[in-house]
């Protein structure tokens, strides 16, 4: 049975990162390099907005009081980014009706990621919102720019099998220990001996894992 932690797995760098390399290294041997550059500022755009936030509390405090927000989620940011493009590109070759669909399915699962993310206390709710909400603004600019452009057939039968295998492993990958990464580098940086306390801010409040990212 797959649990909250399991589930949260699927936004973890490990998978979304690969994940993310495969669709652009697939589109530039389809010969879509323009669709890969969009899809890899994208990311990476949204990533550096999530690196940004993190650090910004880490180092120096900064974040919302009264929002509990401490920095946008990483795992839902993925997750929401990755999940409908990978399966848009995946059904590419199915009816109209059957891509929406499951391009509407990995909204959904990319929005589970973000409530499993509150759910096993990695993230507030503001915080995992607005990591879904910036994933979405991701992979919707992408399928926008994707259905106007896209020319040819990303995703052969071999290429969906290792997508699916790939995605299969999630809830057994053991989480990368992001958050100590950047906790390290942020600490470098501010010259604090210690990440800016997040106790304090309210009465109440998840407290968060390690792999919070």
């Amino acid at each position: 049975m797959i649990t909250w932690s399991g589930i949260s797995h699927f936004g973890d760098i490990t998978i979304t990162a690969f994940t993310a390399l495969a669709i652009a290294g697939w589109l530039v041997v389809e010969g879509e390099k323009r669709l890969a550059l969009w899809w890899s500022l994208l990311f990476a755009g949204g990533l550096g907005i999530v690196i940004a936030t993190k650090m910004a509390f880490i180092g120096w405090g900064i974040g919302i009081r009264t929002l509990d927000f401490t920095g946008f989620s990483g795992h839902a940011m993925r997750a929401m980014a990755v999940l409908p493009v990978l399966l848009y590109l995946i059904l590419e070759r199915a009816p109209r009706a059957v891509r929406i669909t499951g391009t509407a399915l990995g909204f959904a699962f990319g929005a589970l990621v973000g409530v499993s993310r509150v759910a096993v206390h990695a993230h507030s709710v503001s915080e995992a919102v607005t990591g879904m909400a910036l994933g979405a603004v991701v992979s919707i600019c992408f399928l926008r720019i994707a259905g106007s452009s896209l020319r040819k057939h990303v995703f052969s039968p071999l290429r969906i099998v290792l997508s699916m295998v790939a995605l299969l492993q999630a809830p057994y990958v053991h989480p990368a220990p992001t958050q100590q990464w950047l906790t390290s580098l942020t600490l470098y940086f501010s010259g604090r001996e210690e990440p800016f306390p997040r106790a304090g801010w309210k009465e109440h409040r998840p407290q968060h894992e390690a792999p919070a990212s």
